[in-house]
């Protein structure tokens, strides 16, 4: 199994200064705000991805 990638910035206040939370997977701490979070991938979206009629992507 691959490992997951870090989050670049904190949701919260946006500093990078992120480490691993002990909470477990998944679990960052921001030393600058002195946050707590949990990153969770869902899953994909039933839809998938859509194009414009001009060729261009959209969300």
């Amino acid at each position: 199994m691959s490992e997951r990638a870090a989050p670049f910035y904190c949701p919260y206040c946006g500093d990078e200064d992120l480490r691993p939370g002990e909470e477990g997977h998944g679990a960052w701490e921001c030393g600058a705000c002195n946050r707590a979070f949990r990153l969770k991938f869902l899953g994909l979206l039933s839809r998938g991805l859509q194009r414009n009629s001009d060729g261009g992507e959209r969300t």
